[in-house]
């Protein structure tokens, strides 16, 4: 059985010139429980020390519902505070453009604040990746590009992306960026399947995007599968996990980074081991056969 290529040692987001690794940690829980910022260094340390160079947070993580806007950022920032040195191992992405109760908001005002706030909060003078988290229908692309294009210019911004994008919003957006986007990030899992199907990565290959999946594991899901179907799809997981010798989680995660796009799974665990355990998933081969067992297992019937 022919086997599907491993990833490799580095994808390179969209056209920028930056390179990363072939999977991500995300951030988005980062404030849970109190943590502290000694306690969040040893989860950046866990990731970099893997290998896992590639860091997403947002300016909403932490959020409760009222208060604490940018509370992961913070968070972050005090780490890069305390150890300088850990900046240059990384390539650090964020997130704006949610403005609670809104609920989005990418008016030429706001998104200047959002990004210098966010810079002020990370304590950093760029970032690697600035993405509008979810679109504002009532922003027209044009005076967003403006904003975006200016804040590259002016050396805020690295590279440029999107989160939850249409396709039609991100190929709008795109049209009138001068640096044109390197990433896109919709939710992707073994149990999300539409953008496989729905053009979402036909169009991100085409205009040269690199894919980054939120929720690679369904929310969970895939660790405690309750119904038929997402005990299908573990169970399709399981057969190369278990032949290959690594866990479910991991699995999937390979199976993202298998398809043609380059997808980069991101890592949500704020678990030490967990986050380092992701980085084996470098090193897991897919046949063909074995990578359509998971999507016929999701999509709960045979392809045609």
């Amino acid at each position: 059985m022919s086997e599907l290529p491993l990833p490799p040692a580095t994808r390179q987001l969209g056209a920028s010139g930056i390179h990363v690794s072939p999977i991500a940690w995300g951030m988005w829980r980062l404030t849970e429980n109190g943590r502290t910022a000694a306690e969040a260094a040893k989860l950046v340390h866990a990731a970099l020390d893997a290998g896992i160079t590639f860091l997403d947070t947002a300016d909403i993580y932490g959020f409760d519902g009222a208060g604490g806007f940018g509370d992961a950022e913070v968070l972050l920032g005090e780490v890069l505070s305390a150890e300088p040195a850990l900046r240059g191992r990384m390539v650090l992405a964020t997130k704006g453009g949610i403005l609670p109760p809104l609920p989005y908001d990418q008016s030429a005002d706001y998104l200047r604040k959002a990004i210098d706030d966010s810079l002020a909060r990370l304590k950093v003078d760029s970032v690697d990746l600035w993405q509008i988290h979810r679109p504002d229908i009532l922003a027209h692309p044009q005076e967003t590009a403006r904003v975006l294009d200016d804040a590259v210019a002016s050396g805020k911004i690295r590279a440029l992306g999107v989160s939850n994008f249409t396709q039609a919003q991100t190929a709008a957006l795109n049209h009138f960026l001068g640096t044109k986007l390197a990433t896109t990030q919709p939710e992707i899992s073994p149990l999300r399947i539409t953008c496989f199907e729905n053009g979402e990565l036909d169009q991100a290959m085409m205009l040269g995007l690199t894919p980054m999946a939120w929720s690679p594991l369904g929310g969970g899901r895939l660790t405690a599968p309750e119904n038929a179907r997402e005990k299908a799809v573990a169970a399709a997981l399981d057969v190369v996990a278990d032949a290959q010798g690594v866990s479910r989680t991991v699995a999937a995660y390979s199976w993202l980074m298998a398809h043609p796009a380059g997808i980069i799974p991101i890592i949500g665990s704020q678990n030490a081991e967990r986050i380092a355990e992701g980085a084996a998933a470098m090193t897991v081969r897919w046949t063909r056969t074995d990578w359509y067992a998971v999507l016929v297992a999701a999509r709960g019937e045979r392809l045609p």
